[in-house]
């Protein structure tokens, strides 16, 4: 005799299974395929139709954007344009996009998220770098955060508030 609790288990194992071999809507155009499951499991990542220069392309380094690729939209938080975010985080774009050398020790570590500010992603997908703030004698409260998909996001204020940070190009 299979208990209640089993029971429960084992449609729960079956359903795993079937979402993971691609069979959810029996393979014939009924379920979502994986794309279009991830797509509305981050619904407020949005696409623009036009691919303006500066979007992020397969195999660049994180917190990059390349040429070609479609015009994304990682979060529905306020945007800043690259061109309008202070020389210093230029710059710390720059050295991003080159790979460094990062002038913190804590550049390029693992930014947790803890504040809940910028959409939930696993551990590891966030990295943080400092931008330097004129006449601070610390790392200051000013930061780039990047995610492993591309999107790069400012703070002026020790992760209180955020703004994704667009291409010059984008909308």
């Amino acid at each position: 005799m299979i208990t209640r609790c089993a029971r429960l288990g084992l449609a729960l194992l079956a359903g795993l299974a079937l979402l993971l071999t691609g069979c959810a809507g029996g393979g014939t155009g009924g379920g979502q395929s994986r794309a279009e499951s991830t797509a509305t499991a981050a619904p407020s990542r949005t696409t623009d139709a036009a691919p303006p220069a500066g979007s992020r392309s397969p195999g660049s380094a994180p917190g990059t954007r390349s040429p070609g690729a479609a015009a994304t939209r990682f979060s529905t938080l306020p945007t800043v344009r690259e061109g309008a975010l202070p020389a210093e985080a230029r710059r710390t774009l720059t050295l991003i996009r080159d790979g460094g050398p990062f002038p913190y020790a804590k550049d390029g570590t693992v930014f947790s998220n803890f504040e809940k500010v910028l959409p939930r992603r696993k551990r590891g997908y966030y990295h943080e770098y400092t931008v330097k703030t004129p006449g601070s004698r610390d790392r200051g409260a000013r930061r780039i955060v990047t995610g492993t998909e591309g999107d790069v996001y400012y703070t002026d204020d020790h992760y209180e508030s955020f703004r994704e940070v667009v291409p010059d190009e984008a909308r």
